[in-house]
Parts: C-alpha cells; structure tokens; sequence
C-alpha cells in the first residue's frame, strides 16, 4: 500500500520511505499477485470471444465452445500470473542512504528484497516530479495529486510510478538537497499543474433523441 514519501533518518542509515511494508519472499509475492491476475482474461476477453465466435460460425457444438474458451481463460491466467508477480517484486518500498549522516551508498529496497549498495557517486540527480490534477469548475472531485520520483544514475536511471502526494513537496526536496548536495547529486523539484477533463456529453443519445423528434413533426 502506498503513502506519502517519508525521509526519516534511522541509526545506520536516512531512508527515504516510499510504500509500507517489509521485502516478502517469493511464495507470498506470488500468492498476492494470483487476485490481480485473474483480471488478465477479463483484459483479453475480446480476442477470446473472437475465437469463441469463429468456432460457434464453423459450427462448433456450444459445450465445445466453452470448453476451449475455459482453456484460452486458464492460459491468459497462468501467462499474466507471473508477469504481475514479476511487476510487484520490483516494487521500490524505499531507498536507502547509509550512513545516516553524510552517505557515501545508496540501496534500493524492493518488495522481493534489497538491490546491491552502489556508491553515491553512482547518483547524479534526484527529480522529483510534483504533478496536481485539479478540478474543472463545478467538478464535485477534489484535486489529485502524486509525486514521481526518479534516481539517474551513472549507467541508467530507476523511475517510480506516481506515489499519492497531498503534502507540499518543498520539504523533502529541501531534506533531500541537505542529504546528498554535498556529495554533489542534484535535487530538482518541478509542479506540473493541469485540469481534469470535463465529461463529454453523450451526443449520439442527444442527436438520436433530436431525429426522433423530427421525424414524429412531419
């Protein structure tokens, strides 16, 4: 479960808390990721009932039709299985900076366990991407906001996927700048602000309902 990233200082290192939650090994990732699977054939249904559809026109018996679409479900379960346990191992929980007062390392913690330390000096920026989703007028939803946070490192970069955000970002980007500047990593900060799309009213509806009552004036 996510919640706002957290820069809190510890006795061997300065962690920079990212998601709840402690590294799991690989029987309970894969038994967390069995419920998300199961929306894998609800994702590929069109292209299942495409083949179901196929064999019903070549003049398929219907229990066989089921049968075969029972088994392309259980296939597109099995294949999405461990994609998505692959994906939440690779989760990012936090990244640690050791030791707590000037780090000379950093350590990037997933849910399947810890990567390898790397040397700070393997850190050239720390961008934080502050992006704000406000409401149109009349929008009865309150703004959403998130925060991305990207490491660039020497030989590639390691980018989170949005975080919930709701607190000014200022903060930590000042806390993260205090941490590493004097290593010489670079800590940008920058708010991307937007309005959330209002809804398209269903024309076709209107326009349908419009020819209706046409036709009944002639």
């Amino acid at each position: 479960m996510a919640t706002d990233p957290l820069l809190r200082q510890g006795p061997d290192s300065t962690d920079l808390i990212l998601r709840r939650g402690s590294p799991a090994g690989p029987v309970r990732i894969a038994l967390a990721s069995a419920g998300p699977a199961l929306m894998t054939p609800l994702l590929l249904i069109v292209p299942t009932w495409a083949v179901a559809f196929c064999m019903w026109l070549a003049g398929a018996r219907a229990s066989t039709v089921l049968v075969v679409v029972g088994v392309i479900a259980g296939l597109e379960f099995l294949i999405g299985w461990p994609a998505v346990a692959f994906t939440r191992a690779r989760d990012v929980l936090r990244v640690e900076f050791a030791p707590a007062g000037v780090p000379a390392s950093l350590r990037v913690v997933r849910t399947a366990g810890p990567d390898d330390p790397l040397p700070l000096d393997t850190l050239r920026e720390v961008r934080l991407t502050h992006a704000v989703v406000e409401p149109y007028e009349g929008d009865p939803k309150p703004a959403v906001s998130t925060l991305v946070l990207e490491l660039v490192l020497r030989d590639g970069r390691e980018r989170l996927d949005p975080l919930p955000f709701g607190d000014d970002p200022q903060p930590l980007a000042d806390a993260l700048e205090a941490l590493l500047g004097p290593a010489g990593v670079e800590v940008e900060l920058r708010t991307e602000r937007s309005t959330r799309s209002r809804p398209v009213p269903n024309s076709g509806w209107t326009s349908g309902g419009s020819a209706s009552a046409g036709s009944a004036g002639l």
